[in-house]
């Protein structure tokens, strides 16, 4: 086997692994989830995580070859260290416990990225087009993923930087303000 498509092949085998140990991770994960989007969240990524898995055993059947995972190591290590953010955050506040998951989630994201876009290059480089197409697939779901993590993040980080300064302050229901803007330029201009 040509050494490109080898090196293709075993970041399947690793990514095949990785995807399967999430399966696992993310139901436990979606029950830590104090937030309703963040449970959503994890909820929706489980059903697509099951896709990318079935997605990658089309792209072995494409190449010829058969999908048997390779043990990832390193998936290994974030999967354990999101058990431990989830042990740990039954002691915090559920802000702080959610905003854990979500810093856990996104090194998941983060590593499944550049996985799927080694392989991407790897199949277009080999000229396995069909197999490139299939990985641009999940490399959308898991950069898409990624961006919602940190979408929820965001009001999460500004309830809670307001909760230190002693505020005590309902994100979800407070009513947005139709003058927001016109307060935000009047500010700046002073």
């Amino acid at each position: 086997m040509p050494q490109l498509k080898e090196l293709l092949v075993e970041e399947l085998q690793d990514l095949l692994h990785a995807e399967t140990q999430l399966v696992g991770a993310l139901p436990k994960m979606a029950d830590a989830a104090h937030s309703p989007q963040l449970q959503e969240a994890f909820i929706k990524h489980l059903q697509q995580t099951e896709t990318h898995v079935e997605r990658l055993k089309k792209v072995f059947e494409l190449l010829g070859e058969q999908a048997r995972p390779k043990p990832c190591k390193a998936m290994l290590g974030l999967v354990e260290e999101g058990s431990e953010t989830i042990d740990e955050g039954k002691a915090k506040e559920p802000l702080a416990a959610d905003l854990a998951l979500i810093t856990a989630a996104q090194k998941v994201e983060h590593y499944e990225i550049s996985g799927y876009g080694t392989a991407r290059a790897l199949a277009r480089q080999i000229g396995e087009i069909d197999a490139a197409t299939l990985l641009s697939h999940t490399l959308g779901d898991e950069e898409s993923a990624d961006f919602l993590l940190t979408t929820i993040a965001k009001p999460l980080l500004q309830k809670a930087t307001l909760e230190d300064l002693g505020a005590h302050v309902n994100l979800e229901s407070t009513p947005a303000r139709e003058d927001a803007p016109q307060l935000r330029r009047k500010k700046a201009s002073k």
